[in-house]
């Protein structure tokens, strides 16, 4: 069940990486992946998963410097 979560909630923060960066889906899944961001909410002890899909985009794109 836990998987499923955050199979969601990565699809959702990746559309709206790519809403707000202007590029397609799977750009924004390849900045995603590849950011400390990810492997903190793939992180059960961090908490981050249980933030809201806009906290963790904010992170995100400071983590980007966009």
């Amino acid at each position: 069940m836990r998987d499923q979560v955050l199979w969601r909630k990565t699809g959702r923060i990746a559309t709206l990486l790519a809403d707000r960066l202007n590029v397609d889906t799977e750009r924004a899944l390849d900045l995603l992946y590849n950011s400390h961001t990810y492997a903190l909410l793939t992180n059960p002890d961090s908490g981050l998963q249980l933030q809201s899909d806009t906290y963790i985009l904010n992170d995100l794109l400071r983590e980007l410097e966009v």
